[in-house]
């Protein structure tokens, strides 16, 4: 029997659940359409931000699954993982969950418009708690799908942090950036929190300064593959995608594309270089 592939996608919103941006009805065409069109196995990963109506989607906890605690600069923060269907794809979502960084009434900005101080907090434990609960599913993908700035650290992490861990040493991480949706920067604990395991400070230098556009940067770089995500990227960012697409695969912006077969062969690409 043939390989079933595996795709991971990690994004931090998907419709029907939590909705931020144009991005959320882009990603849920992923399960969508491929979940059981393309005979691939799916599951999604996102954070429980606290705007999710849980009793709505019916999200319940996951007690085999939760229990872990992320580390973050020495500091730990408990895990919980809860789990929904996705309605008429037939599709489980898993949402990672901790009170300090989700329970919040909005996603990335306070009621005044500043951008909480504590998103890379926030960031290294999704990206991190990603890693560590799909070691706990005991379930290998072959391909890790990151949608957006808050995932641009997952192809760094598994690549280098978790590369001799056998549920992620034949993965290959594709990097989808958005339309920016903050301004400013991450800020100077970044250099301080996002270093986990065999990681130090030269691993991120391309995460730059830590504005939006340096987090798509360090995705990109990062990444085995982008899609493009969005039709107004920065210039600076379409600028970077085409000068590494001689490198790696890249997959331009398409309005309406033809999922199953687009995607198929896109895929197929990196069972190439897999080998």
């Amino acid at each position: 029997m043939s390989h079933k592939k595996r795709i991971l996608i990690v994004t931090p919103e998907m419709d029907p659940y939590i909705e931020f941006s144009e991005a959320a009805k882009v990603i849920y065409n992923y399960p969508a359409k491929l979940h059981e069109r393309a005979g691939m196995e799916m599951r999604v990963l996102m954070p429980r931000f606290g705007i999710i109506n849980e009793r709505r989607h019916r999200l319940h906890e996951v007690v085999r699954l939760s229990g872990i605690n992320i580390i973050i600069d020495e500091d730990d923060y408990p895990l919980l993982i809860k789990v929904a269907s996705l309605q008429g794809v037939r599709l489980q979502t898993y949402f990672l969950d901790n009170d300090e960084f989700f329970n919040r009434k909005s996603v990335f900005h306070d009621d005044e418009g500043n951008f909480y101080d504590d998103n890379t907090e926030r960031m290294v434990f999704f990206c991190k708690g990603v890693l560590e609960t799909v070691k706990k599913f005991g379930w290998a993908p072959d391909i890790v799908m990151c949608f957006g700035w808050m995932t641009s650290l997952l192809p760094l992490y598994g690549k280098v942090a978790y590369k001799n861990d056998p549920i992620f040493n034949k993965a290959k991480y594709i990097y989808i950036p958005f339309r920016n949706d903050y301004t400013g920067t991450l800020g100077e604990k970044f250099s301080a929190k996002a270093p986990i395991k065999e990681l130090d400070l030269s691993q991120l230098k391309h995460y730059g300064t830590t504005s939006n556009n340096d987090m798509h940067r360090g995705g990109i770089y990062h990444s085995d593959g982008i899609v493009v995500g969005s039709p107004d990227l920065d210039p600076e960012i379409l600028a970077l995608i085409d000068e590494v697409s001689t490198t790696k695969p890249v997959l331009p912006y398409m309005e309406s594309p033809d999922y199953l077969e687009v995607y198929k062969t896109f895929f197929s690409l990196f069972d190439q270089t897999s080998e």
